[in-house]
């Protein structure tokens, strides 16, 4: 125990933790070249080691500590290195608040990277949403109706549908049969003049669209949309085999295809390619309907957000931004709620655990040019967790100075003064 104890407590322990960490955001800041932001986030920071590192597009085979090791042992290492040599008095005040300062900072990063979560609502002025969705992953919805007004709806993660293999669901009467899955995807509209090739499946969007597996893609600029070929076997047989792209189930995606598709087509021709893309694929067992789509994850509300107005400012003379704001209704009806609110730049809205941020500002162009505003909705139940500790720690650093200011300033003044 003295050994273990004597380790935790070591001041080589905390340089060691240090330079590897220094190493860490060294190679997971060079590797996001190759393996783009959040992956390199997530493969280097987010892990307890890490086997194998990427330096300019080579792969190097090393073992390095991940920081969640690193921050728990600096942690740990901090508070028994403070407890082993914790004396009460004045003049140590200051280091023991700056310790707990800091203490606080690295906890409250852990609780935040474990528990945050950030997505994104996006509606055009009119719509009215009760959910946000993620900009990164996605699920294959079921959604079958229960009656006139319910519905129910299944929702598996794209991770599973990655894993391949058969998925069940207690509320699904049909067992899921994964194909394929590509993690990213492009479609290409099958023109009837020049499609050759027979179709990817015999069902749904396949009969108007081809898709294929494409490379990852790691700049900030672009996106990945999975596609998943599946075939669905109830007890009965076969349902047939469909193709559920992310494109379909992705109103962003949709907009951008659509436009692309204007500028090389039109717009009469773009709005029935979209709309042919965005129809609805709906199986049937056990005498319910249930259509499905991969989309991006949302997460439902209590409560429902409705965008009134949206503006767009910008400097006289110039495309550069001034000021984006959303007029929003907010209404929520089990808390007796219904309030009208700005959002813009600097001037988020926090309520039930949420910050709605104004993050971006569009024109649907196919809806009288009506303002298109997206929300980044951030649950953070630690984000408090970094000021307070900044504040702790500001506190314990300027009582430390003063404490030692007071004591040069009495020996000073203790001092004869000179002949």
């Amino acid at each position: 125990m003295n050994a273990i104890w004597k380790f935790f407590t070591s001041l080589r322990l905390t340089v060691a933790c240090l330079g590897f960490g220094i190493i860490l955001v060294w190679i997971g800041t060079v590797a996001q070249a190759d393996e783009g932001l959040y992956q390199a986030q997530a493969r280097y920071f987010k892990q307890w080691y890490v086997w194998g590192v990427t330096l300019w597009g080579n792969r190097i085979p090393i073992l390095l500590p991940g920081g969640y090791l690193l921050g728990v042992l600096l942690i740990v290492n901090l508070v028994a290195a403070h407890i082993k040599r914790f004396e009460w008095a004045w003049k140590k005040v200051g280091i023991h608040l700056t310790h707990a300062g800091v203490v606080l900072m690295l906890i409250g990063q852990l609780f935040t990277d474990q528990f945050s979560q950030e997505t994104q609502m996006r509606f055009s002025e009119g719509e009215t949403r009760s959910y946000s969705a993620s900009g990164m992953e996605y699920e294959l919805a079921f959604i079958s109706d229960l009656d006139a007004k319910n519905a129910e709806v299944v929702a598996v993660p794209a991770a599973m549908l990655a894993a391949g293999g058969e998925i069940r669901h207690e509320k699904l009467p049909f067992t899921i049969r994964v194909k394929e899955y590509w993690p990213n995807s492009d479609p290409s509209f099958r023109a009837p003049m020049n499609s050759k090739d027979a179709p990817l499946t015999d069902k749904g969007v396949a009969q108007h669209f081809d898709f294929k597996s494409s490379p990852e893609k790691h700049s900030m600029d672009e996106k990945n949309v999975p596609t998943a070929v599946l075939e669905f076997v109830s007890p009965a047989g076969s349902l047939g085999t469909w193709v559920a792209p992310g494109w379909a189930g992705d109103e962003a995606m949709v907009v951008a295809l659509r436009r692309s598709y204007e500028r090389q087509a039109g717009r009469e021709t773009a709005v029935k390619i979209a709309s042919q893309l965005t129809e609805p694929q709906v199986i049937e067992a056990n005498g319910r309907k249930y259509t499905f789509s991969l989309r991006p994850t949302r997460a439902y509300k209590p409560f429902s957000v409705t965008l009134l107005k949206t503006a767009h400012d910008v400097y006289p003379g110039t495309e550069i931004p001034k000021n984006f704001s959303s007029r929003v209704r907010l209404e929520n009806p089990g808390a007796g709620e219904n309030r009208e609110v700005d959002i813009y730049m600097n001037n988020p809205l926090r309520y039930e655990g949420l910050t709605f941020y104004q993050y971006q500002m569009d024109q649907d162009e196919l809806a009288a040019n009506r303002g298109t505003s997206t929300l980044q909705v951030v649950r953070n139940p630690s984000w408090l967790a970094p000021y307070i500790g900044c504040i702790i720690v500001g506190i314990g650093m300027t009582w430390q100075f003063l404490y030692h200011l007071a004591g040069f300033i009495r020996k000073r003044a203790a001092q004869p003064l000179p002949a």
